[in-house]
């Protein structure tokens, strides 16, 4: 287990009546409480325009009780941490909002006794990111650069352009090294192990490469629409809200060189010269390699649902993309023309994240052909979620007389492992934050290449309105012509594979 912070922490959330700090945020913070991985000393500190401070106590409550992985909290364990829980009401422009938090931190180290570290979480609309990093400057807040630290939760920007002024606008308070730019995938378990299964394995790292490796799939899928965030969505699309960074954050972990060492820098290193290798897109022909798809009214789990243009907050006429695949290559030596299928969509059948490696065949098949029938490529298939695990697909011989090969398995199911339930991404990036580590979160040059990776497809799609929205129905896996474009380099993409559970 982590060995618990020392160092008092001080947590103050912008946005504290939102859903996020209700759905992820106080239920990571009290886990981590429960687990003893926070500080002794520790102080959360609510920024809202609105209530008090007993009410956004109990509404923290029942947010753990719908949303936290333990259930509703223990009343004498909840009594405990909320009293570490106190709130600021305030507007962000105003300098008073940020002079009364300035009081409640100061009073806090005080009674502490020791200097604090000082997150400031931006749980708000992304249009105020900017808004409240000045106001954190000009009060003084952000001017320990050893201690103060700024989260910022995505879309960060809208393109290259977008991107550069808000991180321009953060950086005229805040140095490089404060600025926590979270993408919650990268705190995820599995994600993670994909570090430890290659670099501290000697079977799987020789074979991690253009000569076995025949292609990559990476799978993000939602069965979910788009719910309440209509509004949001429509300015985004899933290119920006998923493929710009999970998607290509997922890619990274998979393809980035060995590591000298687990240093923050070289992890962040790594991740960028894989950005880099991306092999330009163009905007004259994007359907050569991305399919575009918007999700129409279908049957999920028996039930009908509705199209994304029938989802609340949505243009009737809408061509925003809530499904996108791509096909990359890496122009470098371990990946040269091997290519990396991404897909990722909203209303799809199964909720499902998976990285699945595809080998080469063997070079000569020596079987008889109908001893080989089912024969498939061997398969690494790495699951993020639901079920978290890795499973290894090879070719053994069927029981009875004659040579039939059948196709089998080897798996690891995490949970099952380790008898214990993996920790919410975010209870594992807010005490990386906490505790200072930057491994695990974006850098200003990572950003700005991942933007310039997407930015001639956004382009190019925004000049271009798709006429055939919607294009494929709720609980499909995606439109047709995604398949096609694996169809036509004589690939397929892999089914769903789960770790059965005993």
């Amino acid at each position: 287990m982590t060995p618990p912070l020392t160092q008092p922490a001080i947590v103050t959330i912008f946005g504290a009546a939102g859903d996020l700090t209700k759905r992820k945020l106080m239920p990571a913070l009290y886990n981590l409480f429960l687990d003893k991985q926070l500080p002794s000393k520790f102080l959360v500190i609510g920024v809202s325009r609105q209530g008090d401070e007993e009410s956004f106590r109990t509404y923290m409550q029942h947010g753990l009780a719908e949303f936290s992985r333990r259930g509703a909290a223990d009343p004498e364990k909840w009594a405990e941490f909320a009293q570490n829980v106190t709130l600021v009401v305030g507007e962000y422009n105003d300098p008073e909002t940020y002079n009364q938090l300035g009081v409640k931190i100061k009073e806090a180290e005080t009674s502490f006794g020791f200097k604090a570290a000082h997150v400031f979480y931006l749980s708000t609309p992304p249009m105020i990111f900017g808004l409240i990093a000045d106001g954190l400057g000009a009060s003084g807040l952000a001017a320990d650069r050893e201690n103060a630290r700024i989260v910022i939760e995505k879309p960060f920007g809208r393109d290259l352009e977008s991107s550069e002024a808000l991180n321009n606008q953060l950086l005229r308070s805040f140095e490089e090294k404060q600025i926590y730019r979270i993408d919650h995938y990268l705190g995820k378990e599995t994600v993670q192990n994909i570090l430890a299964f290659r670099f501290a394995n000697a079977l799987f790292e020789p074979v991690w490469n253009r000569r076995y490796v025949d292609h990559v799939q990476i799978t993000v899928g939602e069965d979910v629409g788009v719910e309440k965030r209509g509004g949001y969505y429509e300015t985004s699309g899933a290119l920006r809200d998923m493929v710009q960074n999970h998607m290509l954050q997922l890619m990274c972990m998979v393809a980035m060189e060995p590591l000298v060492s687990f240093d923050a820098d070289e992890v962040r290193n790594k991740k960028v010269d894989v950005l880099k290798a991306v092999r330009p897109l163009t905007n004259a022909n994007p359907h050569d390699y991305a399919v575009r798809g918007q999700y129409g009214p279908g049957v999920k789990d028996g039930q009908f649902v509705p199209g994304y243009r029938q989802e609340p907050g949505v243009d009737p006429l809408s061509t925003t993309e809530t499904y996108v695949a791509l096909r990359l290559y890496l122009d470098n030596w371990r990946w040269q023309d091997v290519p990396f299928y991404l897909r990722t969509g909203k209303r799809m059948m199964r909720k499902m994240s998976q990285i699945v490696i595809v080998f080469r065949p063997v070079p000569h098949l020596m079987f008889a052909a109908d001893a080989t029938e089912s024969f498939e490529p061997n398969r690494l298939v790495i699951n993020i979620q639901p079920d978290e695990g890795i499973i290894l697909k090879f070719q053994a011989k069927e029981p009875g007389t004659g040579m039939n090969l059948s196709t089998v398995s080897m798996g690891f199911d995490y949970n099952k492992t380790f008898q214990a339930s993996s920790r919410e991404a975010y209870e594992t990036l807010l005490q990386e934050v906490i505790s200072g580590d930057t491994t695990l979160f974006m850098r200003d040059d990572q950003e700005r290449v991942a933007w310039n990776i997407v930015e001639p497809l956004l382009k190019a799609w925004q000049s271009r309105p798709s006429n055939t929205f919607p294009n494929y129905s709720a609980g499909s896996w995606g439109p047709e012509a995604a398949d096609m474009l694996l169809a036509r380099d004589g690939r397929s993409w892999a089914n769903p594979m789960y770790i059965p559970h005993a």
